[in-house]
């Protein structure tokens, strides 16, 4: 007898909000972060205690801590700019929070640190180091106005820069375990470009398939981590050595292959294996910091030596196997002639737009409103002696300023994740302080959460309860009491404030961030396609020439620019359309994810992304085309003018984003 299949209710699906608080990044061990994290922290400690200097080891140790979190993957030149700048705020906040802690009551230190909010907030619209900088600033100033002492201002911040410097020393000066192949001072780049190519040839093997679109996101993340390694400052213009000019050249020398296979990609057809074993051997070639030897041949070009019964060679796939030849000239020749790099220029005028834009402004009032509120509950606590022996009110501010960061997830997310972190680091650090040796286990302590951060940093509870641990650690040291109760009713105050501020109505348009970045992503989108459809200074008729399907419009490009500073600028422009997309992108996923109060503020943004992606993914496969023809298919324009009217369309729906182009 068969028996019918028991019919079970559909599980209700799980909200945005709550699902993501659930999601971490899957990123191999980053073993050299693990070493440089052991031998900061602690050792930093170590050294202000054998000073007699306790107090100012301590900074140092915070100072070494908040470099830790920065301390990502990538160029070692470029770790300057993304350790330093952050550490240099926060030493200018350390220093303006002592001083005004000292020298001002409740009332006027609450509105100083109100207006550091506001500016820290607004600068941290500008990108990712500008966002690090300005959390540094608004937590050293907290931590310098609540945690009294009797060292100067400058010997504190001091204090906090040496513990920093001493992480981006060891940054600068060891070599990545593993990774020795050539010249170690460039293992970081070597390991970014290699990942570009890898990435690529991903892209190639997926073309045709349901995972292309992800493949080519995957390629766009890829080339924005190897440009920013390989953008460093430097104190000459071009790279000062042989090894780094050959790492500029072989990146250089990635671009074509990357548009090529975006273009594979939007044709949507497979393409044989062997298209792909050629970027994977340029991989390993980057790696070992050797030649690639012998790379698969072309595919022949069609119409010429060619079977009749034999299928056309895509264009995108001749483009690929020009662009394969020319990477292997590259990679002969050891080093080419230095380009510069396609980098994105963001002079004081665009950061001042990004500052004080909708995003900026959204962002700027809603930090100083978290920063100034928690300041002065903290305060108000303090005076009333809710905080029991120890005179530290700095955790509460502090608190507020890693939730109300929107590039660390939903608020809903960094609530949860900061709640549960902060409990359990403080049920940890409780039972570990009744079983540790003081001081040798705190210092211990405080070397092994170093090493726990760079990858705690995958999920933002893990990393919460890393830190939590940590700074319990280094406050038992100071010679505090033991404080876990107490930062458990803090951080769960900090919760509900920045819950409550966040859903505050605002000046001016919700969702401001989003737009701002909707919109970069948009004129960068314009730039390119009018860039690929005609050449600036020759008006409109080259655009009609060519979405009517004319010939002509290339050729002018060719005689009026050159074909190798024509593909360059192309190549700038293409990178600046992808990179402001995946931005726009990022910032759309987390708004997303948002309590239904706040996530309603940008719906639809979601479909200009995907129309702006379509726009240049379409871009991108008619300048490989114009390439190969001097002229575009039917399909092309068709899909030009399909990207554009559904722009149009939205716009008219309401979702106020600039278009790129009329339909």
């Amino acid at each position: 007898m068969n028996r019918s299949p028991v019919s079970r209710p559909a599980l209700p699906a799980v909200p945005p909000w709550l699902a993501h608080a659930f999601r971490a990044q899957r990123e191999p061990v980053p073993w050299n972060a693990v070493c440089r994290g052991a031998l900061a922290a602690g050792p930093s400690l170590l050294a202000g205690m054998l000073l007699g200097r306790t107090a100012l080891g301590v900074l140092a140790a915070i100072g070494a801590m908040l470099a830790g979190i920065n301390d990502r993957p990538g160029g070692r030149r470029a770790s300057v700019r993304r350790l330093g700048v952050p550490a240099s705020a926060g030493a200018a906040g350390l220093l303006a929070g002592t001083y005004a802690g000292q020298g001002l009551t409740a009332v006027p230190l609450t509105l100083v640190l109100t207006a550091l909010g506001l500016a820290a907030g607004g600068i941290s619209a500008v990108g990712p180091v500008a966002s690090a900088a300005g959390t540094q600033l608004l937590v050293a100033a907290a931590i310098g106005a609540g945690m009294p002492a009797a060292d100067p201002g400058w010997q504190r911040a001091l204090a906090f820069l040496a513990g920093a410097g001493w992480l981006l020393v060891l940054r600068l000066v060891l070599p990545t375990p593993g990774s020795l192949a050539g010249d170690f001072r460039f293992d970081g780049e070597r390991a970014a470009v290699a990942g570009v190519y890898d990435a690529i040839a991903a892209l190639v093997e997926a073309a045709g398939g349901a995972h292309a679109t992800a493949r080519r996101a995957a390629l766009t993340a890829a080339l924005d981590h190897a440009q920013d390694a390989l953008a460093g400052p430097r104190l000459r213009g071009r790279p000062a050595c042989a090894a780094e000019r050959r790492l500029h050249a072989r990146f250089a020398a990635a671009l074509p292959l990357a548009e090529a296979a975006t273009a594979l990609c939007w044709a949507g057809e497979p393409v044989p294996a062997r298209a792909a074993q050629g970027p994977r051997r340029l991989a390993a070639a980057v790696r070992a910091d050797t030649g690639p030897g012998p790379l698969p041949a072309p595919h022949l070009p069609s119409g010429r030596l060619r079977a009749p019964e034999a299928p056309p060679v895509l264009p995108a796939l001749r483009a690929l196997d020009d662009a394969l030849l020319g990477a292997a000239e590259a990679f002969d020749r050891g080093e080419g002639a230095h380009r510069g790099l396609t980098v994105r220029r963001r002079g004081p005028r665009r950061a001042l737009r990004a500052a004080f834009g909708a995003g900026g402004r959204e962002y700027g009032l809603r930090v100083a409103l978290c920063f100034g509120a928690s300041a002065a509950i903290a305060q108000a606590l303090h005076h009333a002696r809710w905080y029991g022996p120890h005179t530290h009110w700095y955790w509460l501010p502090a608190t507020a300023v890693f939730l109300v960061k929107p590039d660390l997830g939903p608020l809903a997310s960094r609530v949860l994740c900061r709640a549960a972190g902060t409990v359990l680091g403080a049920l940890v650090f409780a039972g570990l302080a009744a079983l540790l040796p003081r001081p040798a286990g705190l210092i211990a302590l405080v070397a092994v959460c170093g090493a726990l951060i760079p990858v705690a940093t995958r999920h933002f509870a893990a990393l919460t309860a890393v830190v939590t641990v940590l700074v319990l650690a280094l406050i038992m040291a100071g010679g505090e009491p033991q404080a876990s109760a107490g930062r458990i009713g803090e951080t769960l105050l900090a919760c509900a404030l920045v819950l409550v501020v966040g859903h505050l109505p605002m000046p001016g348009e919700r969702g401001g961030g989003v737009r701002d970045r909707l919109a970069a992503a948009g004129g960068a989108a314009h730039a390119y396609l009018l860039h690929v459809l005609g050449p600036p200074g020759h008006g409109d008729r080259a655009e009609e020439r060519v979405l009517s399907g004319e010939p002509g419009g290339r050729a002018e490009r060719r005689a009026s620019f050159g074909e190798s500073g024509d593909r360059a600028e192309r190549w700038a422009l293409r990178r600046e359309a992808y990179r402001t997309l995946a931005e726009a992108r990022t910032a759309i996923s987390h708004a997303a994810a948002e309590l239904p109060a706040l996530a309603r503020h940008t719906e639809g943004t979601d479909a200009v992304a995907e129309a702006l992606e379509r726009l240049v993914d379409t871009t991108t496969a008619c300048a490989v085309h114009l390439d190969d023809t001097g002229r575009l298919t039917p399909r092309h324009l068709r899909r030009l003018r399909e990207a554009l009217a559904e722009l149009e369309r939205l716009e008219r729906g309401g979702v106020r984003v600039p278009l790129p182009v009329a339909a």
